[in-house]
């Protein structure tokens, strides 16, 4: 189909950063990265060595291909069709699936969500303000899911008069608001995807983009950097790449705090490890197939682990403390991932572009997740607000305990590595935390609580 980054100018730079980053294992024998299943496409290409790529998967002919459906020959699996009406699991579905429709309504108007990616969407302010007028007031594509109430953004047509609205401001990496990087298609597809999960999961958060002036590690750690001096509840980040012996040198910039969370994607080529995932200061989020089923006319969700999610232990990173030795029998280092959310294309999001594309398109992919764990801790922020309850966005209280707000997922796997790693718990799990593993850390979201971060 498109290739995403343009592999020329990435190229011509390849040489600079071979000199930055040791030759290591870490490139030398880089993981195996499947390709998609035949009805997807990567947005991204896959990256040169100290550049990332997005971490998002196009889902092709949603119209067939919506859920898996099985015995298609490969012409019907593999031709793209335009969508005139979006497919996709809608906002309304996103909030029932994670226990979230009581809070989105209420929560997050104070809080800001900052989304970091690379080059720039032209028409992102166009796209999100369409995609949110669009749901506000629809319920989910399930039957039984709620009504949404998405505020427009703030200037825009519909805007005026309303009872409130958000702000959405795009950033180059250093902070202006007038100069943009070179446009792209495919990031732009990314933007697009990251943009509209913020408002599906947190309808009354602002938003910032920060648009890194390439897909270079160095651009998007500076985008980083200015994006921190926005004082967000949490920033997004849905790239990566292979991992390199002197990634440790960006923990500082890949770190949150109590206040602020950074998001990261775990991949979308199964059992393995990509920075700034693997980073030990940010919440790494790995991917889940979410399934439903309609009893009584409300649906009842489940999930497994997604094939395509990242996880396994950090060749490079340090384990964080709430993953000290001794704790993780099959790892002495950092542990992929956090927590998970959604991602096989297959049971993907509705997503609207017209950057290159015709409107609505379904993307799975943990891009779909980093973001829509960014949102939950705006949500929660505020919830912990409302219940006179500290809020912090460590992802060490993910680990917590006592903290019941997160759904354990029992089946699936992502590899063949034989342990927890890679396979869902409770079957394969250190013994000391049995609800975790690799692919979907510690579980997924299932309401807000003041006894963790969610």
């Amino acid at each position: 189909m498109k290739l995403g980054l343009k592999l020329a100018g990435a190229l011509a730079g390849a040489a600079l950063f071979a000199s930055l980053f040791s030759t290591t294992a870490a490139f030398a024998s880089a993981r195996s990265d499947p390709a998609p299943a035949l009805n997807q496409v990567r947005v991204c290409s896959l990256p040169v060595p100290g550049y990332a790529a997005c971490d998002s998967v196009q889902l092709l002919n949603p119209k067939v291909n919506w859920h898996g459906q099985s015995g298609l020959n490969e012409a019907a699996r593999s031709k793209p069709s335009p969508l005139t009406v979006p497919s996709g699991y809608y906002p309304g579905d996103l909030q029932s699936a994670y226990g979230l429709a009581g809070y989105a309504s209420k929560f997050g108007s104070s809080e800001t969500v900052v989304i970091v990616d690379a080059y720039n969407d032209p028409y992102a302010l166009k796209d999100l303000a369409y995609y949110r007028s669009y749901f506000n007031g629809k319920s989910g594509s399930v039957a039984g899911t709620p009504t949404t109430s998405i505020p427009p953004i703030c200037g825009t047509p519909g805007a005026s008069g309303a009872p409130s609205c958000v702000h959405f401001t795009v950033y180059n990496q250093n902070g202006s608001t007038t100069s943009h990087p070179r446009n792209n298609v495919s990031w732009s597809e990314e933007i697009s995807l990251d943009l509209d999960m913020v408002s599906a999961i947190c309808p009354n958060c602002n938003i910032a983009l920060v648009e890194a002036s390439s897909a270079s590690f160095s651009n998007l750690a500076k985008a980083v950097d200015f994006a921190k001096t926005l004082s967000p509840v949490a920033i997004s980040n849905s790239y990566g790449g292979s991992e390199f012996s002197s990634e440790t040198s960006s923990n500082g910039t890949y770190s949150g705090s109590s206040s602020m969370a950074i998001t990261v994607s775990a991949g979308d080529s199964g059992y393995g490890v990509e920075f700034p995932a693997a980073s030990p200061g940010v919440t790494a989020v790995g991917g889940t197939t979410l399934n439903y089923s309609i009893k009584n006319g409300v649906p009842s969700w489940s999930q497994s682990v997604w094939s395509g999610s990242g996880s396994g232990c950090s060749a490079y990173e340090p384990a964080p403390s709430w993953q000290a030795s001794g704790w993780d029998v099959a790892c002495s280092n950092r542990t992929v991932a956090d927590t998970a959310s959604d991602a096989n294309p297959n049971t993907g999001v509705a997503v609207y572009d017209t950057y290159g594309q015709g409107g609505w398109l379904v993307f799975g992919g943990t891009s779909v997740a980093s973001p829509t764990v960014s949102s939950v801790y705006a949500l929660a922020k505020g919830y912990d607000a409302s219940a006179g309850v500290s809020f912090s966005a460590s992802p060490s209280l993910l680990y917590g305990s006592s903290d019941s707000q997160l759904t354990n997922v029992v089946s699936g796997a992502n590899g063949s590595c034989g342990t927890y790693l890679c396979n869902a718990s409770p079957t394969l799990s250190p013994s000391l935390m049995p609800a975790y593993d690799g692919p979907t850390g510690n579980g997924t979201v299932a309401g807000l609580s003041g006894l963790g971060p969610f």
